[in-house]
């Protein structure tokens, strides 16, 4: 069963007066980036190493910095899902989500997710990620709300390959997290990259997550604000 799924509280207090935190998932919520194990279920073993050794050029590129986040994600993309229709993958994100993405997740992290939960405040998952599991498992987890990298479907509900607007990385996390908000405050914002760093500095308290968590070290007491 997905963590938090167990019944998740639901909240009386009225969306305008309650504190609000954004979590980024890959990396913060998780221990390692979900979209491979994701991938390599969509795809099998087999086809899924094919995918990676055809895409180490572009992987390394991005690595040195000569390649952007969002073109390597187009080109992986349209390798490993491209005409392929949603709905034949929405099974397989939705078990992906059950199953695989809850043993990723990191012990101290997702203990205080639950903590602010239980404290009533809004939790808001902002990832670059796909929408296509990572809404999945967020809802389930009793997440209010997932902003997410979305795909590009054809006419015939076909995956393009394609981003459907921006990656959801860096300034793009910020801004659409804004149009959530709609000038509410972000009291609280984890993350662990300079892709959160935009999102982290809306937050009166931004909290950078280390490796020291994902080895099992608690954060530091959940300190409230005003």
């Amino acid at each position: 069963m997905v963590p938090g799924a167990e019944s998740p509280a639901m909240d009386a207090t009225p969306p305008h007066t309650r504190k609000w935190v954004a979590f980024d998932l890959d990396g913060t919520l998780t221990r390692r980036e979900t979209m491979p194990f994701f991938l390599r279920e969509a795809l099998g073993t087999p086809r899924f190493l094919a995918l990676v050794l055809r895409s180490l050029p572009e992987l390394g590129a991005y690595g040195l910095g000569r390649l952007r986040n969002d073109a390597v994600k187009e080109i992986v993309l349209r390798r490993s899902l491209g005409g392929r229709a949603l709905e034949d993958l929405r099974p397989v994100a939705a078990r992906f989500a059950e199953q695989t993405l809850p043993r990723l997740l990191s012990g101290p992290v997702w203990a205080r997710a639950q903590e602010h939960r239980a404290r009533g405040h809004g939790l808001i998952l902002v990832t670059a990620t796909l929408g296509l599991y990572a809404e999945t498992w967020a809802a389930a987890a009793g997440f209010d709300a997932t902003i997410a990298t979305e795909l590009e479907l054809d006419d015939a509900g076909c995956i393009t390959g394609r981003l459907r607007g921006a990656n959801c990385y860096g300034p793009e996390k910020a801004r659409r997290l804004q149009d959530f908000l709609r000038g509410r405050s972000l009291h609280w914002a984890y993350g662990n990259s300079r892709g959160d760093a935009e999102m982290l500095g809306m937050a009166r308290q931004a909290v950078w997550v280390g490796p020291q968590q994902h080895r099992g070290q608690a954060l530091p007491p959940l300190a409230d604000t005003d």
